[in-house]
C-alpha cells in the first residue's frame, strides 16, 4: 500500500449459526431486491437496474436515527450452488466507502438442520476516523444482520415444522 493513499482498508469476519436449514436460510440470504426482509435498519429497496442477479444495481433507504439516509448497492456475484454471494457499495450518503462484502452459507458440521454464515468485508478507513472505530461500526451493522437473518430463518423453519 503507498503512503500516499488518503485511506487504507480494514476488515473483519462474522459467523452465526442459525438453527434452520441450508434451503431457508439461503432463501431469505440470496434475495438481493429484499434486504429488508432481515435488515432492520432498512427501511425500502428499489433495483435501479437488474433483475436480482448479478450486476443488479440496488437503491436502499436506511431507517431514521442512523449516519446515513441511502446506499447504493451492487450485486457483483450471486453463487445459489455454493450459496456465496458477494456485494460492493458503489454510493450512498455514509462512511462505507468502498465496503467489499463475501457472504457464504454452509451446512453446519455438527448438525444437518443448522447453517453457518459467514460474512467478510473490507472497507476504506475513512479520514478521521480509527481502524477500530470502523471495523466497530460495521461489525455491530453486520452482527445485527447476521441475528435478525438468525431470528426470520429460524421463525420460518418452526413454521415448517
Amino acid at each position: 500500500m503507498e503512503t500516499s493513499q488518503k485511506y487504507h482498508t480494514c476488515g473483519s469476519t462474522l459467523v452465526q449459526t442459525i438453527d434452520a436449514p441450508l434451503s431457508i436460510v439461503w432463501s431469505i440470504l440470496r434475495r438481493f431486491d429484499n434486504p429488508q426482509a432481515y435488515k432492520q435498519f432498512v427501511k425500502t429497496c428499489n433495483l435501479s437496474s437488474g433483475d436480482g442477479g448479478e450486476g443488479s444495481v440496488r437503491e436502499v433507504t436506511v431507517v431514521s436515527g442512523l449516519p446515513a439516509e441511502f446506499s447504493r448497492e451492487r450485486l457483483d456475484e450471486l453463487d445459489d450452488e455454493s450459496h456465496v454471494m458477494m456485494i460492493s457499495i458503489i454510493g450512498g450518503d455514509h462512511r462505507l466507502v468502498n465496503y467489499r462484502s463475501k457472504t457464504m452459507a454452509f451446512v453446519a458440521a455438527d448438525a444437518e438442520e443448522k447453517t453457518v454464515v459467514v460474512e467478510s468485508y473490507v472497507v476504506d478507513v475513512p479520514e478521521g476516523n480509527s481502524e477500530e472505530e470502523t471495523t466497530s461500526f460495521a461489525d455491530t451493522i453486520v452482527g445485527f444482520n447476521l441475528k435478525s437473518l438468525a431470528k426470520l430463518s429460524e421463525r420460518v423453519a418452526h413454521l415448517k415444522l
